[in-house]
């Protein structure tokens, strides 16, 4: 027997009002047009769900090339890449952790805790920007900038060429590669061509999308549902990535400004991007400052804990969902967890 409060009438008003936003009669629902610069979110045929290429696409200045891969593996794994030798690109994206590493934030020089938390980088070759607030615009670009930072790696450009240039590996593969000796746009290059071999494997998600409906239990379906209507979830998370790549304000946290950091704009104050869905129950914890530890309470945030403001009193860009059923937070979370495929087995190359 159900022993659950009925809900109110103003609350059944409210749900009969989400399902018309479903149907795009209030499309605006969920995001605020009055927070931001850029437009709301609408219903369009662009906010689909779809799967994963089969690759990802490289620029005409950094084609693809096996033995360009193969120097790149070994430069993500090599803690030469870092001023005391003791930090690789793995350090952070362990490739048995979905190449996060399931701390809180990510550590940087002697163990310090960073300000953010560190995302995936499986299929991050079909972004168009790069880290939380964007600050990189291409796979190339986004590759040295933790190597340069003195907090996370700590290594000069110009040192780490001296030193891979003296070790024979590096320097007769970079000959055969880019027909140079070592350089910090090769490094670069070598390891954003392996960055875009990183893509996830089919999730139970894309096996429905291809027709399989058993690939999705009857309480992920429901969920489902959710995303693509009542919830909203489907206006920003989108598209093979499960992500529009846009940058939103939904009171999360005041400590980092986010995007401001990168524009400069007092309208970008408290913005990040929006996370891929891919393999998110694999990720955890979540949000940019990974305050938030299960996939439950990620849900729950969105449907009961969304701040009406920022402290400045300046609108989010979500509402809490708070006219749906508490019942729809399991379907979601069921759903999500449909977004996980077979963890990615890459082995640690041997280095030179």
């Amino acid at each position: 027997m159900d022993h659950r409060p009925r809900p109110s009438k103003s609350c059944k008003r409210i749900q009969a009002w989400l399902v018309l936003a479903a149907c795009g009669c209030f499309s605006n629902l969920l995001l605020s047009p009055s927070a931001r610069g850029q437009e709301p979110a609408r219903t369009s045929r662009k906010q689909h769900l779809a799967r994963l290429p089969d690759s990802v696409p490289a620029p005409k200045n950094n084609p693809t090339t096996a033995a360009k891969v193969d120097l790149g593996k070994q430069l993500f794994f090599d803690p030469r890449l870092s001023g005391n030798n003791k930090t690789s690109c793995a350090s952070c994206h362990f490739p048995t952790r979905a190449f996060t590493d399931h701390r809180t934030t990510a550590r940087g020089q002697q163990g310090k805790s960073l300000s953010r938390n560190t995302p995936t980088v499986l299929n991050t070759g079909l972004f168009k920007h790069l880290f939380w607030d964007g600050r990189a615009n291409s796979l190339e670009q986004q590759a040295l900038l933790p190597i340069r930072s003195p907090v996370e790696m700590n290594q000069g450009l110009a040192a780490l060429e001296t030193e891979l240039n003296a070790v024979p590996g590096y320097a007769g593969q970079f000959r055969r590669v880019f027909k140079s000796d070592v350089t910090q746009t090769g490094i670069a290059r070598a390891l954003a061509a392996f960055q875009r071999t990183l893509i996830s494997e089919p999730s139970p998600l894309d096996r429905f999308l291809a027709g399989d409906e058993k690939a999705l239990s009857e309480e992920a379906r429901r969920g489902l549902e959710a995303f693509r209507s009542s919830a909203g979830c489907i206006r920003c998370h989108n598209g093979p990535l499960l992500s529009d790549g846009k940058f939103y304000r939904i009171g999360v946290s005041w400590k980092d400004k986010g995007r401001q950091s990168v524009t400069g704009k007092p309208g970008d104050a408290f913005r990040f991007r929006t996370p891929s869905l891919r393999n998110v129950a694999l990720t955890a914890p979540y949000m940019h400052d990974g305050s938030q530890k299960t996939l439950e309470e990620v849900v729950t945030f969105y449907y009961r804990s969304v701040p009406t403001t920022t402290p400045d009193g300046i609108p989010l860009d979500v509402e809490p969902l708070l006219g749906n059923s508490f019942s729809e937070i399991s379907d979601m979370v069921a759903f999500l967890k449909a977004l996980s495929s077979k963890p990615l087995q890459v082995t640690p190359p041997r280095l030179p």
